[in-house]
């Protein structure tokens, strides 16, 4: 049950991989030594490619999988052929994620129903199949998620996002709790406002509705940000990095929150 002692080189999945965040999740995890699934949906594949020869020209280890993360059978099947490939699985992170930004009076069902497949069942399915070889490999094993800021409070424009955020984290307190006795640790990374091109396109969608130029309100996030400015990916991937290691080995059913100190949780 102790990773510890487990001879067998340590590998990781991470989902949501081809750009953003997830990329540089990967990036960093193959820099940390572990070998690494990049996963992201089939018309990502070129982008997964880039990500693999860059990792592999560094000297890691990286296959690709294109997957439906709303579909159990497609991560399953992911699971599978990565265990199959590298011999087991000890990190999964459920990156893989969608932000409808909407005034509520302009949400619709299908938003909220989009939202909770992606970022919720997502989740769900990447821990479920995860954790079923974690738990018969016997060593232990890292469940991480995308959270947010947004899990701990609501925003502006961000309803459907907000809610499947902060069911996330509840679903993820439960997984910690759940799986302790396995070894297996279930935590949340929790970007505030992170340059990527998601954000970009929050902003557009907002300044387009408000009549405002574009880029403003990104300027107006990033004013409020105590640090002086937005996340970078790279930012988040070192909080991921910790929380696949055996540092982290004592932490479960946390959601760590970096966003430059704009809100305490």
């Amino acid at each position: 049950m102790n990773e510890s002692k487990s001879a067998v080189a340590r590998t990781a999945v991470v989902t949501g991989s081809a750009q953003g965040i997830g990329r540089s999740i990967a990036m960093r995890l193959a820099k940390d030594g572990l070998s690494v699934t990049l996963a992201d949906l089939p018309s990502n594949q070129e982008k997964l490619n880039a990500v693999r020869a860059e990792i592999e020209s560094a000297g890691g280890k990286a296959r690709t999988s294109t997957v439906d993360v709303t579909k159990a059978e497609d991560v399953s099947r992911m699971v599978a052929e990565h265990v199959a490939d590298f011999g087991g699985i000890d990190v999964m992170v459920a990156n893989a994620g969608i932000a409808i930004t909407a005034h509520f009076v302009d949400t619709t069902a299908d938003d909220v129903d989009r939202s909770m497949a992606v970022n919720v069942r997502g989740v769900f399915n990447c821990y479920k199949a995860a954790s079923e070889h974690m738990i018969k490999q016997g060593r232990g094993g890292r469940l991480i998620a995308a959270g947010s800021v947004s899990a701990h409070r609501g925003g502006e424009w961000q309803c459907a996002y907000v809610a499947s955020k902060f069911a996330v984290r509840g679903f993820n307190q439960t997984v910690a709790l759940e799986l302790a006795k396995y070894g297996i640790t279930a935590n949340l990374y929790s970007p505030g406002a992170t340059q990527t091109d998601m954000y970009a396109s929050i902003d557009a969608v907002v300044t387009t509705s408000e009549g405002t130029p574009a880029g403003s309100e990104m300027a107006k996030v990033g004013a409020k940000i105590p640090m002086g400015r937005f996340a970078q990916p790279e930012d988040i991937a070192k909080v991921v990095s910790f929380l696949a290691s055996s540092d982290s080995g004592y932490v479960t059913g946390q959601s760590i929150v970096a966003d430059g100190g704009q809100f305490f949780v």
